[in-house]
């Protein structure tokens, strides 16, 4: 590959900003696209869109970009380049580089300015200096190592790719998400009826009113004091859950980061498989099935259904409903109650059908999260994947 200084191939540039800049902020359809970090995208490096325009006098106060053109923001925090793919203005959070002489393929261009040995020469260089974000200097002056344009072109096509199945996957995910949400509304009784929206066929009774802590068993946790003194490595320790055990998608808990000695399990609450816990937080309230046996904290609610009357896959999606914390949060309203305890989860009112329509809504929220798992499990994949590759596609 061949080394260049980077500043000698391509033309750099900063973005600039008219001022005040609210006075040039336009609704006029002819405006011209304002770019902002937040235009753009989570995922994928092409700006196709800006939330603001301003107006065309403020030009010559601002940089012009245009399809084809990279930029990248200037802060020393973030450093990510996009592809514009529309017209448009860069404020000076934005840093313009233009290869008008066609010296990188523009894919491979924008995915060698992101990699981890770009990112080094840039701090290498602030080191010790007053400068907290890039410039044009300083970018101009880092050394790349650069392959022929055929190659550059392969490379730059193969990331392409493993971003687009990035993009797909988070879509996917994204998507499932707002269907369970809109689901969760749709097939839990809303409003003071006494049946859901939708429904799946053979099923017309109404759903029958509980009050919560009539039918279950409802403990708080415990922790054995000082903890440390009880942490163990010894495998026959009883898992401890703890709130990062918690999985970020689904709802069971199959493993524990730490363990306690078996001594520490007086002062504690014992779970098994089938249980049900809560975090009590107020600010979390989600509910999780224990798929191990294990120990809680007193940062979590047993909830055990002794007496069946609950699909547990039901029993869980239904406590994390909004309807739930709707009620925890007017129960709580004016008291000191900063977290969830038994007797507020008891006295919650709930509504429940047939253990046949239970397993049914159970199974379908279930099936749900697990394309969400997927999904999510797909994109942290090909995260580490692309970050893999990167460090070993570049010199």
């Amino acid at each position: 590959w061949e080394q260049r200084k980077f500043g000698e191939t391509v033309i750099i540039e900063r973005g600039g900003s008219p001022r005040p800049i609210d006075a040039f902020i336009t609704d006029d359809e002819n405006g011209l696209n304002w770019v902002k970090i937040g235009d753009a995208p989570e995922q994928g490096n092409y700006i196709t869109k800006t939330a603001e325009k301003i107006r065309p006098e403020g030009l010559k106060k601002t940089r012009e970009v245009h399809p084809g053109d990279l930029i990248l923001s200037n802060s020393m925090s973030f450093g990510r380049p996009y592809i514009m793919a529309i017209d448009g203005c860069i404020h000076d959070g934005w840093l313009l580089i233009r290869d008008e002489e066609k010296r990188y393929d523009l894919k491979f261009l924008c995915q060698m300015l992101g990699t981890e040995q770009m990112l080094a020469q840039y701090r290498a260089m602030a080191a010790g200096s007053t400068v907290n974000n890039l410039n044009k200097e300083l970018v101009g002056n880092t050394e790349v190592k650069v392959p022929s344009i055929a190659e550059q072109a392969k490379i730059g096509e193969y990331f392409s790719k493993v971003d687009d199945l990035i993009t797909l996957h988070q879509k996917k995910f994204e998507q499932l998400t707002i269907l369970k949400k809109y689901m969760l509304q749709k097939m839990f009784p809303q409003n003071g009826s006494d049946k859901p929206e939708i429904r799946f066929d053979g099923f017309t009774d109404d759903w029958e009113q509980r009050k919560f802590g009539e039918t279950v068993i409802i403990e708080r946790g415990g922790s054995p004091r000082p903890i440390d003194a009880f942490i163990t490595d010894d495998e026959n320790g009883l898992n401890w859950v703890k709130i990062g055990d918690a999985p970020e998608q689904g709802n069971y808990i199959t493993k524990t980061a730490e363990k306690i000695r078996p001594e520490g399990l007086k002062k504690t609450r014992e779970v098994h498989p089938g249980d049900l816990i809560l975090s009590n937080s107020m600010s979390f309230g989600r509910p999780y099935i224990m798929a191990i046996d294990g120990c809680i904290h007193d940062g979590w609610l047993l909830i055990r259904d002794e007496e069946k009357r609950y699909d547990l896959k039901f029993l869980c999606q239904m406590l994390g409903t909004e309807q739930m914390l709707a009620q925890y949060r007017a129960m709580a309203a004016g008291s000191t109650v900063n977290n969830l305890n038994k007797e507020l989860v008891g006295n919650t009112e709930v509504k429940v059908p047939s253990i046949a329509e239970q397993a049914k809504i159970g199974e379908y929220f279930s099936k749900v999260d697990d394309l969400i798992t997927l999904h999510q499990q797909k994109c942290d994949e090909l995260r580490n994947a692309k970050k893999f590759m990167l460090q070993n596609m570049f010199i």
